[in-house]
């Protein structure tokens, strides 16, 4: 049975797709065959960094909840086309697909329009798990609380609440954590993205334990590194020896349990 471990963030601009794309690629490398989906419909981004054309996408995620295909044929094997360090190939030992949303203006202005049978998520979900075999299923869903994100969060084994060391961020999570606990989602982590190097990232991350009665799963600097790369790739794949990648992994230690 896969685990289903939803990326949410009560606020854009976390860097929530960056940490989904990060875990997706160092859980894989562990030898499990992973999905990840991208639900931010209405924003669509992820697939840039798993290097994923737009020519290249024939379907998406709206293809299947607009019934023109089983959400598998929506589902792309990313891993051989992603690369480690120097340039050589990346050794997935079990698998990496991705299903992402569609970033054609009129598919998006139609969800906009016309929205979707949520419902769909959730057997889309199953399906999905079942059919591609996989060990994880992660989520990056739309920023704030919504009947799809809600639904996600309803069915995750994990919920993992990306926030910045920030006044909004903070009040933003507050609403996301109580609404996590009245679900009974079974582990919440939250992981603190985007601090400054200058600041106690340990202390910060006792601090936000401390505020939300939560596991910090991780703190997360601000990285010159990250910023160049401008979405360029997955950055634990590009410096797998950097120490950010190092704290992407403890991250991923804690979801695999």
């Amino acid at each position: 049975m896969a685990k289903v471990v939803s990326i949410h963030s009560f606020r854009g601009g976390t860097g929530k797709s960056n940490t989904t794309a990060n875990l997706t690629a160092i859980i894989a490398q562990t030898g499990k065959r992973v999905g990840v989906i991208d639900t931010d419909i209405q924003s669509p981004g992820i697939h840039v960094l798993f290097n994923l054309e737009e020519e290249n996408m024939d379907k998406s995620l709206n293809d299947y909840l607009w019934g023109r295909c089983p959400i598998e044929e929506a589902a792309y094997d990313c891993s051989p086309t992603l690369k480690v360090g120097g340039g050589e190939v990346a050794v997935m030992g079990g698998g990496m697909y991705l299903i992402p949303s569609s970033i054609k203006a009129g598919d998006i202005a139609r969800v906009l329009r016309e929205g979707y049978d949520v419902n769909l998520l959730h057997d889309g979900f199953r399906d999905l798990t079942r059919r591609l075999n996989l060990d994880y299923l992660l989520i990056d869903t739309h920023p704030g609380l919504n009947e799809e994100t809600l639904l996600s969060i309803t069915l995750s084994d994990v919920l993992v609440i990306i926030l910045r060391p920030d006044q909004q961020d903070f009040q933003g999570t507050a609403v996301t954590v109580d609404v996590a606990r009245k679900l009974d989602v079974p582990q919440l982590l939250l992981v603190v993205n985007k601090v400054l190097p200058r600041y106690d990232l340990e202390a910060v991350g006792r601090q936000v334990a401390k505020t939300f009665d939560a596991e910090v799963a991780g703190v997360l600097p601000l990285s010159e590194d990250v910023v160049s790369l401008a979405s360029g790739g997955i950055f634990a794949l590009r410096y797998p020896d950097h120490p950010l990648t190092q704290r992407y992994r403890q991250i991923a230690a804690k979801i695999m349990g």
